[in-house]
């Protein structure tokens, strides 16, 4: 059953976060989804797997389509996205978990430099959140 008041509070949350934590809250979603998937997968429940696996698959979509590729780290990130992406319908079409670990790994460790970018930009400006600015990654 969901919460009513919890939805609100996350709806909140995403409404009023600057771009910068919404593509933090990003990542994090898509490795709760990889995690729900890999554990779908151990239990054989292969719709329920999809459905979570489809849903990080998503996710890196939507950080493909919106990567400007005016900056150079954009055409890093973008073979990574692939990959991992990749990774994940393989994974999931074969219910390998190896593969879908792939991909979890490349997923974390975007979102780890991502935090650590965050922590640095505010520590820079002084702030506790940083404002504005353009998505890259």
């Amino acid at each position: 059953m969901v919460n009513p008041a919890a939805e609100a509070y996350k709806r909140q949350q995403v409404m009023t976060a600057t771009p910068e934590a919404l593509t933090l809250m990003l990542y994090n979603g898509c490795l709760k989804f990889i995690d729900e998937g890999i554990q779908h997968v151990n239990a054989k429940d292969w719709e329920k797997a999809n459905t979570a696996l489809q849903k990080a698959q998503n996710i890196i979509s939507e950080f493909r389509i919106t990567l400007n590729m005016d900056y150079d780290i954009s055409h890093q990130l973008m073979p990574l996205y692939n990959y991992a992406y990749d990774r994940l319908v393989e994974g999931n079409m074969k219910s390998d978990t190896e593969q879908i670990k792939e991909a979890r790994n490349i997923i974390k460790e975007l979102r780890d430099a991502w935090a650590q970018a965050m922590k640095k930009a505010r520590a820079e400006k002084g702030t506790k959140g940083t404002q504005g600015g353009s998505y890259v990654g």
